[in-house]
């Protein structure tokens, strides 16, 4: 079954596409599993430690994903580029504010405050930067990169003020110095200004640093999956139960919230590639955040690792199931 997207915003980006199958988005999905069954392998026959796993995701975060996302913004300029970022940004913004008010209405009376706390956060914040963007650049190379910027942004900026924010006390020191500090100092969110003002301005790297941004660029999608598929061996089988406030948040991580995002990205007149990306990034499963900060706060990890495992082990299915019904919304 193919599905028409509508014409692209640089039609001279090669690596854009014109129609995207929707077995095409569901082999590459396939196949990203199969990297995280390949990570399940290697972490259970103890050939990945835990260590070993923790410095290829420091690697992954804070050297090789914002020389992907630089890499990206290696592009014409085109003031119509730059409009379609506005309105992805936009209707991205306003879907994760419609979240994260709902979020706190329907978990508001769950008694244990560690698990509203994981409740509120895993239905919130995606796995954009770890899973989806790989994806994106798996799909549409480059240009998929580009606008899937946009809700990587948006989530270190949510993740990292709201999201904080459910951890903290009201008599927490951590206050908005501390938080804006932490943003900027993200390296996503630095590679995300320094591109962008490379893209504006028209600055391009020579064709040999090019070629080293693709060599690194070729490492992340299949390195990021494995390390995920790796994390997965953690999950408590054994111990999976019927965890109402869990499931809910699973739900709507999974598939509310995003059918959310493409009511707003349609809104906002998004199209092509930039609302193709979105979509997929906000159908992501529930970020692996969910379980640093419960630890960090001293809470129980349980739920929050089964919700994230649950979450990325479902969105085999729902990636898909959310992509078909952004076509026919």
């Amino acid at each position: 079954m193919l599905i028409s997207i509508p014409q692209l915003d640089h039609p001279d980006w090669p690596e854009e596409r014109k129609i995207v199958s929707f077995t095409q988005l569901a082999t590459q999905i396939a196949l990203a599993f199969c990297l995280m069954f390949f990570g399940v392998i290697i972490r259970s026959s103890g050939h990945l430690h835990q260590t070993t796993a923790n410095d290829l995701t420091d690697m992954l975060l804070y050297y090789i994903s914002p020389l992907v996302i630089i890499r990206a913004f290696q592009q014409p300029f085109s003031s119509s580029g730059l409009h379609v970022l506005s309105a992805t940004a936009a209707a991205v913004v306003t879907a994760c504010l419609i979240s994260i008010v709902l979020s706190k209405l329907l978990f508001m009376r769950v008694k244990d405050p560690a698990k509203q706390r994981t409740a509120k956060f895993g239905s919130v914040y995606s796995n954009a930067g770890f899973m989806g963007i790989p994806l994106a650049q798996a799909l549409f190379g480059s240009a998929g990169v580009f606008y899937a910027v946009v809700s990587l942004a948006v989530f270190n900026i949510f993740a990292w003020t709201h999201g904080t924010s459910l951890y903290q006390g009201p008599h927490s020191k951590n206050g908005w110095r501390a938080k804006a500090k932490a943003i900027i100092v993200n390296p996503n969110i630095a590679a995300i200004l320094i591109g962008l003002a490379m893209f504006v301005l028209s600055i391009h790297f020579p064709s040999q640093i090019n070629q080293f941004l693709t060599y690194v660029s070729d490492l992340f999608t299949p390195l990021s999956m494995i390390v995920i598929g790796s994390s997965l061996v953690d999950m408590p089988l054994r111990s999976v139960t019927f965890d109402l406030p869990i499931m809910i948040s699973l739900l709507l991580r999974n598939l509310f919230y995003p059918v959310i995002a493409i009511l707003m990205l349609k809104l906002f007149a998004v199209t092509g590639t930039a609302f193709t990306t979105s979509v997929i990034l906000s159908s992501c499963p529930a970020a692996g955040m969910v379980v640093l900060f419960a630890m960090r706060n001293g809470d129980d990890t349980k739920p929050g690792v089964m919700l994230m495992s649950l979450s990325t082990i479902l969105s085999l299915l729902t990636i898909p199931l959310v992509y078909l019904l952004s076509t026919v919304i």
